[in-house]
């Protein structure tokens, strides 16, 4: 039963129940303003602060001039607040951003056998294009940061876990998001990412889960590398 009244229970619990006890979902219209002060016995104050912090979660989302509907429930929280983290601990050896990497690649990692069973014995032309494209930039010296998140977006979109989809993509985000915002200079040898891309998919079509990890690790070297470089650089500029 939903819990709608109670002085221990603030104005965003009271909405969040309502939502959970009516089955609504993303795209639903929300009850009017008025509807919810009636319904929750909560003051119009109250419920304009509630729906702004449940705006800034995404688990509101106000379209002006046609009302507020259910949110799309996505991670997009979790990326601003650890894209300013990143920003923050930026001079403190990149320290956010590190941790970003490591989880991704212990995303990467974790579905490493699920992905064999999908794309063993397949072809993927698909992701063989990306990984050209990736490899027609990085020659010429250019970013591929739309080609790597395709990739990535195109690999994991079978993976049934949609919650684990999710994930892999905000952190892809937040990194990819966060090089450029801190000055990092792309890797000299970000040819290896390209192969490793490759690599990766030759081993899950041919179902190898160990060639796969191995490719896993050798995809993030050389952001490593960068990594290490650039805080390096920071160090010395403290304490020169």
């Amino acid at each position: 039963m939903a819990r709608t009244k109670g002085a221990g229970n603030s104005a965003v619990d009271r909405i969040q129940d309502l939502i959970l006890a009516e089955g609504m979902v993303p795209g639903d219209p929300m009850p009017t303003e008025t509807a919810l002060c009636e319904r929750l016995e909560i003051s119009r104050s109250s419920v304009r602060e509630a729906m702004r912090t449940l705006a800034s979660l995404d688990i509101v989302e106000v379209r002006h001039g046609h009302g507020t509907f259910v949110g799309q429930l996505s991670l997009s929280p979790l990326v601003n607040g650890l894209l300013f983290r990143a920003r923050l601990d930026d001079g403190n050896d990149l320290r956010a951003l590190r941790e970003v990497v490591e989880l991704r690649i212990a995303i990467d990692l974790s579905v490493a056998e699920q992905l064999v069973e999908i794309y063993r014995g397949t072809v993927n032309s698909e992701l063989e294009d990306l990984v050209e494209e990736m490899r027609r930039l990085a020659k010429n010296g250019q970013p591929f940061p739309e080609a790597d998140a395709a990739f990535h977006t195109a690999l994991f979109s079978r993976l049934p876990n949609g919650l684990l989809r999710q994930l892999a993509q905000a952190f892809w985000e937040i990194h990819t998001t966060a090089v450029p915002l801190l000055d990092i200079v792309q890797s000299e040898d970000i040819l290896v990412t390209v192969d490793a891309h490759q690599a990766m998919l030759t081993a899950l079509e041919a179902g190898d889960a160990d060639a796969y990890r191995d490719a896993v690790h050798e995809h993030y070297r050389p952001l490593g590398r960068t990594l290490d470089a650039a805080g390096r650089a920071a160090a010395t500029a403290v304490t020169g």
